[in-house]
């Protein structure tokens, strides 16, 4: 992708945002901040044609796209370069990017926001599960919808306050969600359960963090790594119990596996943003108490305890 790139980062971190940043970033898809009016253009037009797309709708960049396949992208930069060397009258197909760099639409956004801040290009195109472009998401699109959803989140807290009856609050809960393999859909779906079970019963926000990272990392895992399975919480009044359960290959080597940056996710999950090695050793990082258990060819049982009282929320 040639696209000129930003000076500046995009100011949203996916690690140290305030609590309501960070759920908005892993619980919204890349499709729910996209814009789906997508200006393109035929590999067959030439850049000057392009030229005056990208001037008329004052964008930085236009996909080449055929049979709603995207095969390449002319940006700014493209065109300033072939007005410099003399081949503004040449097509697209003969000069356009073709290794573009893109989002997937069920992508999580915390990814599309470490895809902005790692290029610092200004736009991706967006594909769908079937290769097809299917929107585009800028920096802008995702400032924009942030505000938007952070509005409502307060707008929400708000009413919770009003109506959440502190006795039944206090209460313990049980949770069970379900995952069923490559559902990128869903994903994350019990994460944000979790998250607001907790915040309802007014646990402390770094704790809440904690439990948050530890259930999305396990979910995750389950998602890319396994045939399916269910996630279960046990809100106690001393600890939060997560256990995850699997069936699928299992895990070969488990010390292996609990080392930070070891994986073995395949191409495709690793063109989502997944598979970098991070998930077990994260849960395990957050956890008071953590245990795994893994037979080859029949799944994975992972067990995750966080205290209330707990000192690991005092660093």
């Amino acid at each position: 992708m040639n696209e000129a790139k930003k000076k500046e980062d995009i100011p949203i971190s996916t690690v140290d945002s305030p609590a309501v940043v960070l759920e908005l970033i892993h619980q919204l898809k890349v499709k729910d901040v996209m814009t789906t009016a997508v200006l393109t253009s035929d590999k067959k037009q030439t850049l000057r044609h392009i030229q005056a797309l990208l001037r008329e709708n004052k964008v930085a960049g236009v996909p080449i796209v055929e049979d709603d396949k995207l095969i390449g992208l002319v940006s700014t930069e493209d065109i300033i370069h072939a007005l410099e060397k003399g081949y503004i009258d040449a097509t697209a197909e003969e000069r356009m990017t073709k290794n573009v760099i893109h989002l997937q639409d069920d992508m999580p956004l915390s990814f599309a926001i470490s895809y902005l801040n790692k290029y610092r290009y200004g736009r991706f195109p967006v594909l769908n599960k079937n290769n097809e472009l299917v929107g585009i998401l800028t920096s802008s699109d995702v400032i924009r919808t942030l505000l938007i959803e952070m509005n409502r989140e307060v707008l929400r807290l708000e009413k919770l306050q009003k109506t959440t009856n502190p006795e039944v609050a206090s209460k313990y809960l049980e949770m069970e969600f379900t995952t069923a393999h490559y559902d990128m859909e869903a994903a994350g779906r019990a994460s944000t359960e979790i998250k607001k079970a907790l915040k309802q019963r007014n646990f402390d926000p770094k704790l809440i963090r904690r439990i948050a990272i530890a259930s999305y990392e396990l979910e995750i895992n389950q998602v890319v790594h396994s045939d399916g399975g269910v996630i279960r919480y046990s809100i106690l009044p001393d600890k939060v119990v997560i256990t995850a359960e699997d069936t699928g290959p299992g895990i070969e080597d488990v010390s292996q596996a609990l080392k930070e940056g070891y994986s073995t996710a395949n191409e495709y999950v690793r063109s989502l943003g997944f598979g970098a090695g991070m998930g077990l050793a994260n849960t395990k990082r957050v956890s008071d108490e953590f245990t795994i258990e893994s037979v080859v060819g029949k799944g994975t049982l992972v067990r995750s305890v966080v205290f209330v009282h707990s000192s690991k929320d005092d660093n």
